[in-house]
């Protein structure tokens, strides 16, 4: 995992949480959605096939970690979640990364995709170090 380096085109959407053993953790700066996005420190993964059986295994594990944490922010924002969203797409995004997405009956795309939506809602500086906080706490007692 040394010389990893998320691509910069999550910058420009996504705030840094912080690490897992195999997966580089950012919130999706989007209040519309309780959102977050792996991406595996394994330089050169595009596709999960990319990736050892061990960190297949653990991805996925990671992934069912985000899942519990995105359903803490929906919780802990009033709105629980009726049904994660989890893709792996990377048709903009070539890096390997995974989004958790919590989505509500009532959400303001519900049913369609969020993927490729505009009109994302950045967090207020207060709102994301909750956020943040949730998700860094979820994820100690996850």
């Amino acid at each position: 995992m040394s010389g990893f380096r998320s691509d910069p085109a999550f910058d420009a959407g996504s705030v840094f949480a912080l690490d897992w053993p195999l997966c580089h953790v950012r919130v999706q700066d989007d209040a519309r959605f309780p959102w977050l996005i792996l991406i595996p420190r394994v330089e050169g993964a595009t596709e999960i096939e990319h990736l050892s059986i061990e960190d297949r295994a653990r991805l996925l594990e990671e992934t069912v970690r985000a899942g519990q944490a995105v359903r803490a922010l929906g919780e802990t924002a009033g709105r629980p979640i009726d049904k994660l969203n989890v893709a792996a797409l990377g048709n903009v995004t070539a890096q390997l990364h995974v989004h958790v997405v919590g989505r509500r009956r009532d959400d303001p795309l519900w049913p369609d995709p969020v993927w490729g939506r505009g009109g994302a809602e950045q967090y207020g500086a207060d709102e994301l170090a909750v956020v943040l906080d949730v998700v860094r706490e979820t994820s100690v007692s996850g």
